[in-house]
């Protein structure tokens, strides 16, 4: 039945009504499989079998029935989570959950068995290489790549010898992998020897930018990129065989790449092929004019995505944030990119220079339903205008979210490293659509890391806290304690409306008055990105809206290993997947130094003054 209708879509494609018809077989192809995957997990526990599933934001009053073992075991009503415990589950019971409509059921997951030791192993295939130019995986982002409604995972695989911007020495190639969860490898992208490895290099972007159903990869290029079919990525007169990198080892920009022509490149999800490339913005120009010689600060790459019109989605690419900002958004159509709008900021006596972070957010602050761009002391509008600028300079996290719950919209909480201001403004909480500061707290040295979450209930919105200073404050600048929790990510894990603390390889939750309480440990497995102990990936890639973590497994780097809660959970809340800027959170994810995604609302305030689709 489903070919029959497939053909007669295809049929009034090119026969009829073109562009009504690629928006039915679209529906056909994907919202079945939505609801075959449904994100259905099982993880053992304490108390028995966890079995939880994906909700929809427009599933708000959807019933379900439950089967174990192909029997009917449990009917969950509008107003119960999508969780249950099986106090008789065995690590071989069969489950499978259906949605109901008028007393029948309307579809039906997968049949799925407990995840073995509570996680999801995922072989991978590791590339080769010995001593310093030995791989390890890096950081990961999630889309579903070939349509078939269950999320693909992009492996960005770095070298040992990768290095940061200020740092010199040639590194190995950076390599992006495509696997399905179930270990099946889509693709390899080897972005080839004018790549350099490092956090600040390689920004990719996985999402469906053409709404197609299949998430493409958009990420900067140049010539030695191979594709994903094994196809070499090139424009012009430019050869595979081009090597840019500076190999005078007496070079203070020994191992830089600093004259290689650049590309944008849309890859396509399922193969890996290269759909479209142009040449990419921002540009480099002159490298002395972005602050030094040598290179560090004219490639300090950033990237996201947005939706800029308040319908599509764009890509945008950006250049610099010590002194120069540049930025460039793109649009793509399924062929063809098309650059939307390219704006420059490089007067240091104007706003916008020099107020950028080692990251990034994005959010819809003014609610006008187009998203602006928060790129650390500034923000820029959905057209690439300046939209505000504190002048408190660069700085090294950022945090985006309805972070004070008594106030009119979102907050941004902001760390700096500027020497200029951080005795005074080491960090600080200001108005995400206007910059207005709202309040402050000093640091004696450069801030590094920050961090901001619900972690205690007794204060309404969240906590925050930096690295430089001992305190732990509420929303509102008040102290509650004296000393300060890990500041890493903060992550859903315990089945509470509160956040729990994700550092390293553990999960600790906050008892108040400074304390902790470890409440997962994955001891065999590590973190990337040296000295940061970032996850691979950590976000509600499943959908029950408790988040997962991706991490890889000490004693053999080909393996990752993806971690999903033993708790359940009381409260009935749609996958995070489904808040916009949540979702877009996970896109920039990856984007130079790592932080954790925020909801556009505050989960606190109880499961039902959440936004359900209505």
């Amino acid at each position: 039945m489903y070919d029959i209708f497939c053909i007669f879509a295809q049929f009034l494609k090119f026969a009829i009504m073109k562009r009504l018809a690629s928006i039915v077989l679209i529906c056909l192809s994907v919202l079945p499989l939505w609801a075959e995957y449904r994100g259905l997990v099982v993880i053992p526990s304490p108390r028995g079998n966890v079995v939880s599933w994906r909700l929809l934001k427009s599933e708000k009053n959807a019933e379900f029935a439950v089967y174990r073992d192909n029997r009917l075991w449990r009917m969950v009503g509008s107003d119960h989570a999508s969780c249950l415990v099986d106090a008789e589950g065995k690590p071989d019971t069969e489950y499978r959950v259906c949605r109901r409509m008028k007393g029948a059921n309307v579809d039906s997951s997968r049949v799925v068995r407990a995840w073995q030791d509570g996680r999801l192993t995922i072989q991978t295939s590791r590339p080769e290489g010995e001593g310093e130019y030995a791989y390890y995986p890096g950081d990961c982002s999630v889309g579903d790549l070939d349509g078939d409604g269950e999320p693909d995972i992009v492996l960005k695989w770095d070298p040992r010898n990768a290095h940061d911007n200020s740092h010199r020495g040639l590194t190995g190639e950076v390599i992006l992998d495509a696997y399905r969860l179930d270990g099946e490898q889509l693709w390899r992208i080897r972005l080839g020897q004018n790549i350099r490895a490092g956090a600040h290099y390689t920004q990719f972007l996985v999402y469906d930018f053409d709404a197609d159903g299949c998430a493409e990869v958009a990420v900067r290029t140049a010539p030695g990129c191979i594709d994903g079919t094994g196809k070499p990525v090139f424009l012009g007169e430019d050869k595979v065989t081009d090597d840019y990198r500076i190999t005078d080892t007496l070079s203070r920009s020994y191992g830089y790449i600093l004259t290689t022509p650049e590309y944008l490149t849309v890859f396509r999800g399922r193969d890996g092929a290269n759909i479209a490339t142009v040449p990419f913005e921002p540009q480099r120009g002159e490298v002395a004019s972005w602050g030094d010689s040598y290179g560090n600060r004219c490639d300090r790459f950033l990237a996201c995505a947005a939706s800029l019109d308040g319908r599509t989605t764009s890509i945008v690419m950006c250049r610099g944030y010590y002194t120069k900002q540049h930025l460039a958004a793109y649009d793509f159509d399924g062929t063809t990119l098309t650059l939307r709008w390219l704006r420059r900021y490089d007067d240091p006596s104007q706003p916008g220079y020099g107020a950028g972070n080692h990251n990034l957010s994005v959010a819809d602050v003014d609610g006008d339903g187009r998203d602006e761009i928060i790129y650390g002391s500034c923000a820029f509008d959905d057209d690439g205008s300046l939209l505000y600028d504190t002048g408190l300079g660069h700085g090294d996290a950022i945090h985006v979210g309805k972070l004070i719950p008594s106030r009119k919209g979102l907050q941004v909480f902001d760390v700096h490293e500027n020497p200029k201001v951080y005795a005074t403004y080491g960090a600080e909480v200001h108005d995400a659509r206007t910059g207005e500061i709202i309040w402050y707290m000093p640091s004696p040295i450069d801030n590094g890391r920050g961090l901001a979450a619900d972690i205690d209930a007794t204060y309404p919105g969240h906590e925050m806290w930096s690295w430089a200073a001992r305190e732990t404050f509420d929303c509102n600048g008040e102290k509650i304690a004296d000393s300060r929790p890990k500041t890493n990510f903060r992550i859903y894990w315990d089945g509470d409306l509160q956040d729990e603390l994700l550092d390293h390889n553990k999960i600790y939750k906050w008892k108040g008055a400074g304390k902790l309480n470890t409440i997962a440990h994955f001891e065999s497995d590590s973190t990337c990105n040296w000295s940061k102990y970032t996850p691979c990936l950590m976000a509600d890639i499943m959908g029950d809206w408790r988040e997962e973590v991706l991490l890889f497994d000490k004693s053999d780097p080909s393996v990752l290993h993806l971690y999903a809660t033993p708790y359940p959970t009381d409260y009935r809340i749609f996958s995070l997947m489904e808040d916009h800027q949540y979702r877009m959170s996970v896109v920039w994810q990856n984007v130079s130094y790592n932080q954790p995604p925020h909801l556009s609302f505050w989960l606190g305030a109880g499961a039902d003054k959440i936004p359900w689709k209505k």
